[in-house]
């Protein structure tokens, strides 16, 4: 399998919505409830979004309720994307300047994923951690408060 290429990309083939985004427009009690539903309304006009695999199992451990979370993806007509193959190098490599900063986890964290991904299908993140991706991966086009 090649390794991705990474010389077009510029996020423009949609947002891909962190975990901690959805968890703030569901919450109303979050301080970032507001923010949250505003950026999601916002940028569902403007492109497509998105979801993986990974994204969605985080919002289903609190209470494993699929139907409420597909139809809260339904109202933003939220696109399920799978994880691409390619990903894995991207997310090993990230993973791999993660450990070399010091960095104690043994395992790939989500956000490794979710970034790798987000890269290779050339999306842009909506979070509202951006620091965290950008750390690990400098090019990703970040949405971000």
């Amino acid at each position: 399998m090649a390794a991705a290429s990474l010389a077009s990309y510029d996020g423009s083939a949609g947002v891909l919505v962190d975990t901690n985004v959805w968890i703030d427009c569901i919450d109303t009690a979050s301080p970032w409830h507001d923010w949250a539903v505003d950026q999601l309304q916002l940028r569902s006009e403007r492109a497509p979004l998105h979801v993986n695999l990974i994204i969605y199992t985080e919002l289903l451990v609190p209470g494993p309720d699929v139907r409420a979370l597909d139809e809260l993806l339904d109202v933003y007509d939220v696109q399920r994307s799978s994880l691409p193959w390619v990903c894995a190098a991207l997310a090993a490599k990230a993973f791999g300047l993660y450990r070399r900063r010091g960095g104690a986890r043994l395992l790939p964290l989500p956000d490794f994923f979710i970034g790798a991904h987000a890269a290779v299908a050339n999306l842009s993140v909506l979070t509202r951690d951006p620091a965290g991706y950008a750390s690990y991966f400098p090019r990703l086009s970040l949405l971000g408060p």
